[in-house]
């Protein structure tokens, strides 16, 4: 009998999948402890969204979570991230310093295993990173990214296209530990599972140690790992309740369940495992589970999101009052998907389909090109498995300004550790490799997300059942005045965007009259309203300053996409109406100019 191996992925993948990547390090160390008591003995422990949600909803730093992390769970423990080619963990692709200092880091913070993968399969950007994690000393898991394609689409995302890109990785020479078979949507049909691998066992020999993983979310991961390790794999990842199953991987103790019977076994203890989720229920308890997280969701397998992203998306629409568009994005994500050249529907490729399905539904089809939608079918990331279609390829010459890329990817960035360098010193920061990667990879076209972080601004916006509300406030109010005032007090409220004079009996709190402010505006003054619905993230102007056409006012972030709004003339900027991080809807008065 064959002793499969497994990766417990629930406290990275798991809190990925279903809460947007947003947990707290206080809440779960226990669930870490618990999993060691347990026997498990590999664990996911950081990468992928778990690097940037730490800085940017959880107020923590990356950094600080893997060393709890390697505390908690003790020397002996293999402690693996995920990392995705170029981008690393990054916001967007990184210069051959970052990337090799990436490595450094996670080596020095504890972890032993690094996945690595490239949306496009493109396996020039798997080389150079490649090499970078078996410098540091960490063992290289090289992946092949999988998923089934939308209904009428050819060309790529079968087994041969899967063992052409093997075969491509054998050639190039890079050096790698084991190989995966990764399938973030868990889309792929079991048996292009069961065909790939056999193929791949045949090409690599006996020896080769084969990962295969995918996720519950189209109701098909343990079929998927049973025809996976019959051909011929060694290992899966799997979770443990209540972060398995639905968007998550599939669940330990069913997989456990499901080899009953055949030549395979997992080599647990049933009773410690179940204490072990006992203890991570405990420590989840007051968390917000989205329902969309727990149930099977048939139409990824026509559109196919990724577990990991489709809660990451989910929780931004909840920031920005658009849930109820999910429906209508997730059906046009097919057509993104079939218009771009095929890459894998898994990050930063998963977060480009969805922008660009966002912006088709919100702004009309094809009427704005998102920056990374465009700037993959232009070649910028890499080369797509397929070419894209050549009308969406214009369309994002057109709008981007850029010129379709043809070259290496890597050669088109400059260091990055310099400037990063600089950042913290024009900042008085602390130059440290830990602060030079952090700035390096959440830098953003609107702000860098990491320097605001290393200057104090820790936002925490993770969603517990103790939260009142899933709705986002968008009403500012002056302080309310003292009960032991006499007479009425006069306030202005903002409402969306919308100003009013409120009178309040002061003595009583009992609101006497509501009337529209009148406005002090100069009645020539300009209003610059908001094209759609987002969270205000930056500000870059006061009332008073002069700016000219086309200057940058703000940025609105949605679905992680920053759109400027900008000056629609030249003049003096009378008001802005709004505040930062604060949620506008369309056609929302923002600004003034004069």
């Amino acid at each position: 009998m064959k002793t499969i191996r497994f990766m417990d992925t629930s406290l990275r993948d798991g809190f990925q999948s279903v809460f947007g990547a947003r947990a707290l390090t206080d809440d779960f160390i226990p669930a870490v402890e618990s999993a060691v008591h347990a026997g498990i003995e590999h664990i996911e422990a950081g990468g992928g969204a778990r690097f940037q949600a730490l800085f940017m909803y959880c107020g923590e730093s990356a950094f600080d979570m893997m060393d709890r992390f390697r505390a908690a769970a003790g020397p002996s423990a293999s402690l693996q991230t995920l990392a995705r080619g170029i981008n690393v963990v990054a916001l967007s692709a990184q210069p051959r310093d970052m990337i090799d200092l990436h490595a450094k880091m996670f080596k020095k913070h504890g972890m032993t295993h690094i996945r690595n993968f490239d949306a496009l399969n493109d396996v020039r950007n798997l080389i150079y990173s490649g090499q970078c994690i078996t410098d540091a000393g960490l063992h290289h898991q090289v992946s092949v990214t999988m998923m089934e394609l939308p209904p009428g689409c050819s060309g790529a995302h079968d087994a041969p296209f899967y063992i052409k890109t093997l075969q491509e990785i054998l050639d190039s020479g890079l050096p790698y530990d084991s190989i995966c078979f990764k399938d973030a949507s868990g889309t792929s049909n079991p048996n292009k599972f069961y065909e790939t691998i056999k193929a791949a066992r045949k090409l690599l020999g006996k020896d080769a140690t084969i990962w295969a993983h995918t996720h519950e979310t189209a109701g098909v991961g343990i079929t998927q790992y049973k025809a996976a390790i019959e051909a011929g794999c060694d290992g899966v990842d799997l979770a443990r309740s209540p972060l398995s199953s639905g968007t998550c991987q599939p669940d330990m103790l069913s997989m456990w369940h499901a080899l009953k019977g055949t030549d395979y076994s997992l080599d647990i203890d049933v009773i410690k495992i179940m204490e072990a989720n006992h203890v991570l229920q405990e420590c989840l308890q007051d968390y917000f589970f989205p329902p969309e997280a727990q149930k099977v969701s048939s139409e990824v397998i026509l559109s196919p999101m990724p577990g990991g992203a489709l809660t990451a998306n989910t929780m931004m629409m909840r920031d920005t009052g658009t849930l109820d568009l999910y429906p209508k994005v997730i059906e046009a994500m097919s057509e993104c998907v079939a218009r771009g050249g095929f890459g894998t529907s898994v990050t930063p490729v998963s977060q480009f389909y969805f922008q660009q399905a966002y912006a088709n539904v919100t702004q009309g089809p094809w009427k704005k090109i998102t920056d990374g939608y465009g700037k993959m079918v232009l070649g910028y990331f890499g080369r797509t498995p397929v070419a894209p279609d050549p009308e969406i390829v214009q369309l994002a010459e057109d709008q981007l300004g850029k010129p379709v890329f043809k070259g290496d990817p890597l050669d088109d960035l400059e260091p990055g550790i310099p400037k990063a360098k600089a950042l913290l010193e024009e900042n008085g920061l602390p130059v440290t490799d830990e602060n030079i990667f952090i700035v390096g990879a959440l830098e953003t076209p609107g702000g860098n997300k990491g320097l605001d972080f290393l200057k104090g601004s820790k936002p925490i916006n993770v969603r517990k059942v103790t939260d009142k509300s899933d709705a986002v406030a968008v009403v500012t109010t002056a302080p309310v005045a003292s009960p032991t005032m006499s007479g009425a007090a006069d306030y202005t409220v903002t409402v969306e965007g919308k100003a009013y004079q409120v009178t309040v009996e002061a003595s009583t709190g009992e609101v006497k009259t509501v009337e529209p402010a009148v406005s002090t505006k100069p009645v020539d003054a300009i209003s610059v309203k908001a094209k759609l619905q987002g969270i205000v993230s930056e500000i870059f102007v006061a009332a008073g300053d002069h700016v000219k056409r086309g200057d940058s006012l703000m940025i609105l972030e949605a679905m992680k996409m920053e759109t400027p709004v900008v000056a629609p003339c030249n003049g003096k900027v009378v008001s802005i109406d709004v505040e930062k991080n604060q949620v506008v809807k369309p056609e929302q008065l923002v600004a003034t100019i004069a």
